[in-house]
This record gives structure tokens, sequence and C-alpha cells, in this order.
């Protein structure tokens, strides 16, 4: 079967998550347990419990303190990946990178690779040099290496497995280089704009 390499129009950052679009992430992150991901959950996963989850990165979106993506084909949303932008005063050039999900189905295609791409260059559209993240996946893990992700070390048994067990967790880190004639001081692009949920307006 032909997979497609998905485009950047179907890459998109949202400044406010609409309730279609909240059902939709739900799903994802309950497909995503389903399937043995460790992002935090236990299966089964609750949709009152998944939708509680997502309002709240909702509410972190709305204040600022996050950035999220969504990725989209024909049919809705197949994936996501979230920047948590707020972090201590002595932080300010630092965001964890976080739940980068895809659905079981889109797996394959290409979306993992770029919802990374896209978060980085949404990293540095907010002024942030270094990007952290963790992770249970040692597919995530070839993945994040070959992206030119620096592999800190693994801790284990840091974590249950959605369907039990202890799992190791593997900590990664990306340094980026700076935007030509960026100011590291502003987070102007991180605020809500009339450009925010158009998805030809954010590069990717």
């Amino acid at each position: 079967m032909q997979t497609r390499t998905p485009s950047a129009q179907r890459i998109r950052r949202l400044q406010t998550v609409s309730e279609a679009q909240l059902r939709a992430l739900s799903d994802l992150l309950i497909d995503c347990v389903e399937g043995g991901a460790s992002v935090s959950f236990m299966d089964p996963l609750p949709p009152a419990r998944a939708t509680a989850f997502w309002r709240e990165v909702a509410e972190g979106v709305a204040r600022g303190e996050r950035a999220l993506l969504i990725a989209e084909d024909d049919a809705g949303i197949v994936g996501t990946v979230q920047l948590v932008l707020a972090q201590p005063d002595n932080q300010p050039h630092r965001a964890d990178l976080s739940k980068m999900l895809v659905l079981r189905r889109a797996r394959c295609r290409g979306w993992g690779e770029a919802l990374m791409q896209a978060a980085e260059q949404m990293a540095r559209d907010c002024g942030k040099s270094l990007l952290v993240l963790d992770t249970a996946s040692e597919g995530a893990e070839r993945l994040y290496a070959r992206l030119g992700w620096q592999r800190v070390g693994v801790i284990p048994g840091y974590a249950l497995l959605p369907q039990g067990g202890l799992c190791a967790t593997t900590f990664f880190y990306r340094e980026l280089e700076p935007l030509q004639g960026a100011c590291s001081a502003t987070l102007v692009s991180c605020h809500p704009s009339e450009h925010a949920d158009d998805p030809h307006h954010h590069r990717l």
C-alpha cells in the first residue's frame, strides 16, 4: 500500500482548542495508551480522564504556558506534540517537548518526524534554544537520534507501562540554532494572533 509523506499544510498550531478537537485529542491519547505507550496514563484510560487532561493542556495554551501542534489527514487529527514553555526563572531559554503522539493507523508515514521538525521550528519562534524530552519507546529513540537529538542516559524502572510492569525511560536534549535576526528575549510569536490557526502561517 502506498504511503504519503505528510505535507506542511497538514500540521498546524492551535491557540484555542475546540470541543471537537478535545474529543479527537482524547481519542488519540486513548489509542496510544491502548497500544502500550508510556505517556503518564494506565490502560484502560477513561474518556473523561483523557478529556480532563486535554482541557488542562488547552488552559495552558490559552495562558501562553504551552504551545500545541496537531497533525491532520482527511479523517481528522492523527498526531500531536506540545512544548511546555513555562519554565523556572533561570531557564527562560528552555522548553520541554511533551506528548508526541501518533494514531496507530497513521504510523510509519512520516508524521512523527514531521511533528518533531515542526515543534523545533515552533520552539525557535518562541525564542527557545534548548529542548528536553524523555521516552520509553525504542522506536521513538531511533527517530530522535536520527533527527539530531542527544541521548543523555536511562533511568531504570522509571514508570509503569499502561498494562503494568516497570519500564525504563531515556532522556534526550536538542540544542537549537537561533533564527537569523531573532530576539531570544521576546516570546511575542508564542501568543495568539490573527494567523494562529492558519497552517500556512507557521514555518515548519
